[in-house]
């Protein structure tokens, strides 16, 4: 489909009856059998707290309506099956007795290391002898937008296999077992980080897992503990409009893995755990002890210290949206202009002292500002993906036809948008 400035182009959500009925079609066209059901599983985004999960600290996720469709059938063997609506041509057949970890001779690649590696995860974890399964793949989570979609993939597996192999851990997402919810989420963890081979902490699985509908989950990432956050929008006369901005983005090619090894390296410094260890009162001591650091060069301990430095305000930043979100007061006046500035100063945060932005995340967040959004950021790991903007329920038009115009503007290829309507988490679909 093209696109202008005048006709922004947004990535609708399949309804849960479309998804499902979707994922078993492939299912009985790929495997002409019937799946035991259809799982499925949101992306996310996160409204503020960035790479602050690896770090002990707190994000505020929700889950979007857009979601990984998984069909999937017992088998008496331990092989796996999997195909998807971009791999229907190809059958991925793995053996659970053979596959490993990413550089292992087992390796799975690409989108099926995301499903079979939660088995693998399990096994890993205690679970013996789970069963093999044939899968069919369907998702409108937007690849490479930082909206998670490979947590999606994980998510729907993990609620699939916990409910074919009889586990008993997830509990309905009408009726979730958190606590089974949290072990499934370091399991899908362990599948991302080993498996995958990509760094990330728990954030992305967690929102998937065990958001609310209506709610932002609150997640300490030290401890795993979560509060549900009231964060219904529409009811408030607004609007989270994401901003998919079509710059690849990628969480294994070493600029996300160096942003966490500089945290960690500065925890050892200055001899505590994890960054979330420093309070905003300790910060400028903390700052100083890594200005002077004999480790390394001069250029070194400056990348320290604006690493540190954006941790330990965007966790401060985190503590004080949640406090105004649940103050009862609405969400209008300084209220909500308080929140699009917090908004505002983790973007800028991210861009100067994280350095995880990228033209088009600035260009997006720049151009949703000037068409009237009360505040805007990027979103997810960053380096490429998604922002999103804190908008009036009737401007999302204007401020997406804004957004797109800017883009023209600058030679960029079109952005597409979604709406964040906080959804369910993971769960049986059909």
């Amino acid at each position: 489909m093209s696109t202008s400035s005048s006709s922004p182009v947004f990535s609708p959500a399949m309804e849960p009856d479309e998804g499902a009925r979707a994922a078993t079609e492939l299912f009985r066209e790929v495997f002409e059998a019937e799946p035991d059901g259809v799982w499925s599983a949101p992306g996310r985004v996160n409204v503020i707290g960035e790479h602050t999960d690896y770090n002990g600290g707190l994000a505020l996720p929700i889950a979007l309506p857009h979601r990984a469709y998984l069909a999937l059938r017992r088998r008496d063997d331990r092989t796996v099956r999997l195909v998807s609506t971009q791999t229907r041509e190809q059958v991925d057949v793995l053996d659970l007795d053979e596959i490993g970890p990413k550089g292992s001779p087992g390796e799975v690649r690409h989108w099926a290391s995301y499903i079979a590696g939660v088995a693998w995860a399990l096994e890993q974890e205690g679970v013996s002898d789970l069963p093999g399964f044939d899968a069919a793949l369907v998702s409108c989570v937007p690849l490479g937008g930082g909206l998670s979609s490979s947590a999606a993939l994980e998510c729907s597996a993990a609620v699939a296999i916990d409910e074919v192999a009889g586990l008993g851990l997830a509990g309905s997402a009408e009726q979730p077992d958190d606590a089974g919810r949290a072990r499934l989420v370091a399991v899908c963890v362990r599948t991302e980080n080993e498996m995958a081979g990509a760094p990330t902490g728990g954030m992305d699985q967690s929102a998937s897992l065990r958001c609310r509908e209506g709610h932002a989950l609150e997640l300490d990432c030290r401890d795993g503990s979560v509060t549900h956050v009231p964060f219904d929008l529409a009811a408030e006369g607004l609007a989270l409009l994401v901003i998919d901005t079509k710059a690849k983005h990628s969480l294994v090619d070493g600029q996300y893995g160096a942003r966490r090894a500089a945290c960690e390296r500065s925890a050892r410094i200055l001899g505590i755990e994890l960054l979330a260890d420093l309070s905003a009162q300790d910060l400028p001591a903390a700052l100083e002890r890594l200005e002077a650091s004999e480790q390394g060069s001069q250029e070194d301990a400056d990348i320290l210290v604006r690493r540190t430095r954006h941790v330990v305000t965007e966790i401060a930043r985190t503590k004080e949206l949640v406090a105004l979100l649940q103050d009862g007061r609405p969400l209008a006046g300084e209220k909500l202009a308080a929140v699009g500035a917090l908004m505002d100063a983790s973007h800028e945060s991210l861009r100067v002292d994280y350095e995880c932005t990228c033209p088009e995340l600035d260009t997006a967040v720049e151009a949703a500002r000037a068409a009237g959004a009360h505040g805007a950021r990027m979103t997810g790991g960053g380096f490429g993906g998604s922002a999103i903007a804190l908008v009036d329920a009737g401007a999302v038009q204007e401020i997406a036809r804004a957004v797109a115009a800017a883009y023209e503007s600058q030679g960029f290829n079109p952005p597409a948008f979604l709406d964040a309507v906080p959804s369910a988490p993971a769960g049986r679909v059909h």
